[in-house]
């Protein structure tokens, strides 16, 4: 039988500790955020459909983006176990320099409209976290500016061939002369891909006002007042602005760019290069016989080509075909550091973050790049420990499964 009794006054004040509460909106909402995800639904709440469906969504039916993050969430692992991690190394040297994660921020357009920090407060995040900031040639930040926001750590450039080459060719020389030290040159947007929520949106550059807009920004004053109130968008590239991104894209982006282009770009370019987009093996064989540094398995976030291959689907054929000759990186669908773990298990040098990192920068400025990576570090040490793993070279493919919900059928020529 139960034996009860009156509560004691002394008992009652042990469990009634309040916890003091935090007058720092900005701080109060980031403490609330555990995942990647969290991040996500608090940077909805406070950016403005257009530029937030600008960020999360992708091309046509947005298929690629999709099974890209299902293929992460599709694995297995395989933990060793009485084997000790108590303290792990997540640091890595990618392309000639290091990294105290194994992962960096990847290039992304126009951010300067998600969260009016831009890639001031990504550079400046990723410098303080030891990882690599990679600027887009359509970034909102010039190259100067980011290397002032990042003076010490490592600066990446990403380049668009534009139809005015001389535009390409002057950017990527003022960015060798910034400091930056590796080039991402990417090859899969000849055109822009069909981003059906830009469309339905209305969403332009510079942000239209219309009705739909401000009925929407209504609940979200501190977005257009901090739009309204400091400088001017500077693209790195663009001269002229006004219709969609695709719309922009297409004018400034030339289908005809070519293996001759990347020579040109090779020789201007004094330090290592990448190539960002790579989806097969056979283009990755070709680019190492051109001598290319490294290549990215991408299939640009989802937003180009819809139905794409899935990069980290591709990463295991392509280590063995060719991981002995050049670096093998990987983006697309990253969303969690035990991705990022997968990733490396299976051969990659490196993995750059997208979304996960606006999402951070949407949700709070500078602070909310800090949690993101806060987020992904401590994801990924919390899997090596459970893996048993005590640094990221002791990663090995044996550590993952990927699990397969798409086999290919053959092919009727086959």
């Amino acid at each position: 039988m139960v034996q009860r009794q009156f509560p004691k006054p002394v008992e009652l004040l042990e469990l009634m500790q309040f916890k003091k509460p935090e007058l720092n909106g900005t701080k109060r909402r980031l403490d609330a955020a555990f995942t990647i995800a969290d991040l996500r639904t608090i940077a909805k709440r406070r950016t403005p459909k257009a530029a937030f469906d600008y960020t999360d969504g992708a091309a046509e039916g947005e298929t690629s983006l999709a099974r890209a993050r299902q293929a992460f969430e599709d694995v297995e692992f395989h933990p060793d176990v009485l084997r000790p991690a108590e303290n792990v190394d997540t640091s890595v040297e990618i392309l000639g320099g290091p990294s105290a994660l194994p992962f960096g921020i990847a290039p992304t357009g126009f951010t300067r409209l998600m969260q009016t920090e831009g890639e001031v407060a990504g550079a400046g995040a990723a410098g303080a976290a030891g990882i690599p900031f990679t600027l887009s040639t359509l970034g909102t930040t010039s190259i100067e500016g980011v290397k002032a926001a990042n003076p010490h750590g490592r600066n990446w450039f990403q380049l668009y061939v534009m139809r005015e080459r001389e535009i390409s060719y002057g950017l990527a020389k003022r960015a060798a002369e910034a400091g930056f030290d590796t080039l991402q040159f990417t090859v899969d947007t000849p055109v822009a891909g069909a981003r059906l929520r830009d469309k339905r949106n209305g969403f332009s550059i510079p942000p239209q006002l219309t009705l739909g807009t401000i009925v929407n920004a209504i609940p979200r004053p501190w977005w257009w007042i901090d739009f309204l109130t400091t400088p001017k968008l500077e693209f790195a590239s663009l001269s002229a602005t006004g219709g969609t991104v695709g719309d922009l894209l297409n004018a400034a982006m030339d289908p005809t760019i070519s293996y001759e282009d990347l020579e040109i770009i090779r020789g201007i370019w004094p330090g290592k290069i990448v190539i960002k987009g790579v989806q097969n093996v056979a283009d990755a064989k070709r680019l190492i016989d051109h001598g290319v540094d490294g290549i990215i398995l991408s299939n640009h976030g989802g937003r180009q080509l819809d139905r794409a291959p899935i990069p980290f689907h591709l990463l295991p054929t392509v280590v063995r075909e060719v991981g002995k000759d050049a670096t093998i990186m990987v983006d697309t669908g990253i969303m969690n550091g035990a991705d990022i773990v997968a990733a490396m298990a299976l051969g990659a040098k490196f993995t750059l973050i997208g979304r996960a990192y606006l999402y951070g920068l949407m949700a709070g400025g500078r602070a909310g790049v800090d949690k993101t990576i806060e987020i992904l570090r401590s994801e990924i040490e919390r899997t090596m420990k459970l893996l048993g793993v005590a640094s990221i070279a002791e990663l090995e493919p044996r550590h993952v499964t990927q699990l397969t919900r798409l086999a290919p059928m053959l092919r009727s020529d086959a």
